[in-house]
């Protein structure tokens, strides 16, 4: 739902999207694949396969620099099944705690099923991660990433503000350009 929020604030009236609760759907779409690429194109394909109608699916993944790029694929569960934020943040926090380079990127893709075809948008935004949490607003590993161009984490913004920064945003603002040439 959080998801859902955040994009339904980025695209304002211009598309309705719904959740796949308000679709219908009462179904976990597992994300089994190595990449986000893969995962969110497992979920459109998920959800066309049972809809028949145009939709998206995205994934997101945080990834750090000096782990290699972890937890990146893992981002939600990188702590276990149970997708407890706190706890994967607690993770990423420990096992960052003696390392000086702390950059890391929100990346975003989009998959698009658009009349059986597959479209791939993507979002990426750099940053850094601190040595504690700040802020209590948005999901995830937002109290503890500050976007480029800010001293703020996403975990300090307001929804309106974190879109000017969003990896979330620009990998929708890339569909919502292809929407909107679409006749």
């Amino acid at each position: 739902m959080h998801k859902v929020e955040e994009i339904n604030s980025i695209i304002g009236d211009s598309f309705t999207v719904i959740s796949l609760k308000e679709a219908g759907i009462a179904i976990d779409i597992p994300e089994p694949h190595d990449t986000i690429e893969a995962n969110a194109s497992e979920k459109s394909a998920t959800i066309y396969r049972l809809t028949g109608k145009n939709c998206f699916g995205d994934d997101t993944g945080i990834e750090v620099k000096a782990l290699n790029g972890e937890p990146g694929v893992k981002s939600a569960r990188y702590a276990g099944d149970e997708k407890n934020f706190a706890a994967n943040v607690d993770k990423l926090l420990n096992k960052l705690e003696s390392i000086e380079d702390r950059s890391a990127q929100f990346k975003t893709i989009i998959s698009l099923m658009w009349n059986g075809e597959e479209y791939l948008f993507e979002g990426i935004i750099k940053g850094q991660i601190i040595n504690e949490y700040r802020g209590t607003n948005g999901f995830g590993y937002d109290p503890v990433f500050v976007p480029e161009g800010s001293e703020k984490t996403f975990g300090e913004m307001q929804l309106a503000e974190k879109n000017v920064f969003s990896h979330r945003r620009k990998a929708m603002d890339k569909l919502i350009a292809f929407l909107k040439q679409q006749p």
